[in-house]
């Protein structure tokens, strides 16, 4: 076995070279998405807000509407005003190249439709296991009030669009002209290890469901059908989830369906 000398300056050359062919865009595409994530995981989510406000984590049964909003706001001020000032500002593009137009609306409406009636009776299996029922909504108390769940659902759908624009339009988007198709899949990994704790089959469907969305926003060139989507999806799993736990019924044939439906009622 032979060693050869090792030259920091050349290395330092070499690795300096490499740097500077790499593509720009795609790099602060990608680092920035590492940084924005960070963020988020730090300083915008509920533990942070809990920690600084209630000094402590000890009692999570008692949460407050108020984290999600300060959730939900913070992650479209990272996820979603942050990139769009890049696009405007560093990267000097248009908006609308990476996602915020309306797109191929025929493909969307009819994608979109198809999409969530396909999804509606795994949702209503999926609520059906325990865990996963329990889970949802993550403020417990919007299952003992319908004011505070529509409030909640409300605050969401800006969760969801900053969400859908970071990996669907700023990250999808943007390492298109570079990778093409393999953006699709790019995007749906992060997607998929921030599922990473919640229930199994969620996690394991959000592979499925990412590279169906990222689908979707490559079709129609447009990430509204994303958000609308995405929103119809968590909606549903929220109002089945409360609508069983009122029943306190987790079947999965017609006696349970007619237990949950009188919920409404």
């Amino acid at each position: 076995m032979t060693f050869s000398k090792f030259n920091y300056k050349k290395e330092l050359y070499e690795l300096s070279e490499i740097i500077k062919s790499l593509d720009r865009k795609v790099i602060i595409i990608l680092i920035t998405a590492a940084i924005l994530q960070t963020i988020s995981w730090y300083y915008t989510s509920r533990t942070f807000f809990h920690l600084t406000f209630f000094n402590n984590l000890n009692n999570y049964s008692n949460v407050y509407l108020i984290e999600f909003y300060y959730w939900y706001i913070g992650d479209f001020l990272v996820f979603f005003i942050i990139p769009y000032l890049i696009i405007k500002l560093v990267f000097k593009e248009k908006q609308v190249d990476y996602g915020l137009t309306i797109g191929d609306a025929g493909a969307g409406v009819k994608i979109t439709v198809i999409f969530v009636l396909i999804m509606i009776p795994f949702i209503w299996f999926f609520t059906s296991q325990q865990s996963f029922s329990l889970t949802y909504p993550l403020l417990y108390q919007a299952r003992d009030s319908w004011k505070i769940f529509f409030i909640y659902e409300l605050g969401l759908i800006f969760y969801l669009a900053a969400w859908e624009f970071i990996w669907r339009g700023f990250m999808l988007f943007g390492l298109k002209e570079k990778f093409g198709y393999y953006a699709v899949i790019i995007q749906m990994l992060p997607f998929v290890i921030l599922h990473d704790g919640k229930p199994p089959l969620e996690t394991f469907g959000a592979i499925a469901g990412g590279l169906a969305l990222g689908i979707l926003a490559y079709r129609t060139r447009s990430i509204y059908y994303c958000i609308i989507t995405h929103s119809i999806i968590m909606f549903s799993i929220d109002l089945i989830s409360t609508l069983r736990y009122r029943a306190q019924d987790f079947g999965i044939g017609l006696n349970s369906f007619y237990n949950v439906i009188k919920q409404i009622i």
